[in-house]
């Protein structure tokens, strides 16, 4: 299914006055909100889709059973160029292992692309991106989360950027040898380790965009010292409507990353966007250390039958992005949905990547126009990828 240009649409509308006169019933939002989302590039920061399949292979060429993408519903949704997440556990700082399972996550949507080159096709660049769109492809770009598979060496980020690795979440659930996490309460280096500052300019040098979810405070404003060009949060929300959350951006993060140029990619996930989701699991873990039983697969099953999980809405998502453009302004806010990545929390209205559509419509109810909808849907995140790009040229050439 091709895209069609604004070119293309004008032309059509041109050519077919009986669908464009005045005398027609005019579009639903939800109609127009379907026409956006083919109309305009969709660009998702964090799916986690290779580590879903790692663990439980399914054939996303087709319509699956299980997780929240496939090629079927990318393409009913408008996905053009979601962000792989190249994602590696924690563990795998202590363990060891990790520079191995990214090249195999890595592999393994390369084969994708291989069995499927009618379906799927790699994006290294946004050049990659932009020339793939109306050619009914999905672009798959390459994102890691965690950069433990760096190992404290520059030579593997030579290595993964040239394996298609654009851009790097420094640290995940806990510490590592670059970056605190924002989850771990050791903090190991107050911010960023002296390899993790060497990697930000590093990372700067070669093109490869600089991801601050997941770190601590610290390390967010040491990177933003750092950086010569703009970073991103690939898929986080907003520290307002989650007090206390650090792996949420607050008011005075989001403003820092604006005056960077950088973009926060809002998080779908329930516990991301509402209070009550978030601290629904430490109610599930109290409840289960009062009854003295684990808190297990079959403990949880039966606490969500006397507390159903207080899944988000989609408006609940819609506020997060609003508040972003009521701070700082609608050139730095886009999606990064954590799709396949965060369970069964995701909102309602949001479950899967056919659902861009009713994101599109959310805006247009609440009066964003055309351009700004693109913007969020990509613009705003291919301008950051862009600069990046550039800067990286420009270090190459000088």
């Amino acid at each position: 299914m091709h895209k069609p240009s604004a070119l293309a649409l004008s032309l059509l509308c041109a050519a077919t006055l009986s669908a464009c006169s005045s005398n027609t019933t005019p579009l639903s939002s939800a109609q127009r909100a379907q026409q956006l989302a083919q109309q305009y590039i969709i660009v998702d920061t964090h799916i986690d889709v290779p580590y879903r399949l790692h663990k439980d292979w399914e054939d996303v060429t087709v319509a699956t059973k299980r997780g929240e993408f496939d090629y079927p519903r990318a393409l009913a949704g408008g996905l053009n160029a979601p962000f792989m997440s190249i994602y590696i556990p924690a563990s795998y700082e202590r363990t060891g292992g990790g520079y191995q399972l990214a090249n195999q996550l890595i592999d393994s949507m390369e084969a994708l692309v291989g069995r499927a080159a009618d379906k799927f096709a790699m994006a290294y660049s946004t050049q990659d991106v932009l020339g793939q769109f109306g050619s009914g492809k999905v672009s798959l770009a390459l994102g890691m989360e965690n950069g433990t598979p760096i190992e404290g060496k520059l030579e593997n980020l030579q290595h993964f950027y040239q394996r298609g690795i654009r851009y790097i979440t420094l640290s995940h659930s806990e510490s590592n040898h670059i970056a605190d996490s924002s989850y771990d309460l050791r903090r190991r280096w107050n911010g960023l380790s002296p390899f993790g500052k060497e990697l930000v300019v590093a990372m700067n040098n070669i093109g490869m965009m600089i991801d601050i979810s997941h770190v601590s405070d610290a390390a967010f404003y040491q990177v933003m010292q750092l950086s010569k060009v703009p970073v991103i949060a690939s898929h986080s929300s907003l520290r307002s409507y989650t007090p206390g959350f650090e792996r949420n951006m607050d008011d005075d993060m989001i403003k820092t990353l604006a005056k960077n140029g950088g973009v926060v990619q809002i998080n779908f996930g329930s516990s991301f966007v509402t209070m009550m989701a978030n601290q629904y699991g430490a109610l599930r873990k109290a409840a289960a250390k009062q009854a003295g039983v684990a808190d297990d697969e079959a403990f949880e099953l039966e606490f969500r039958k006397k507390h159903p999980y207080p899944f988000a809405t989609l408006d609940t998502v819609l506020d997060h992005i609003d508040h972003v453009i009521k701070l700082v302004g609608i050139n730095y806010v886009g999606i990064g949905s954590d799709y396949d990545g965060v369970g069964d929390s995701l909102p309602i209205g949001l479950k899967d990547v056919a659902s861009y559509p009713n994101l599109i419509e959310g805006l247009l109810k609440r009066g964003y126009s055309e351009a700004d909808i693109e913007k969020i849907l990509s613009g705003n995140l291919l301008r950051v990828w862009r600069e990046v790009e550039q800067y990286a040229a420009q270090q190459k050439a000088g």
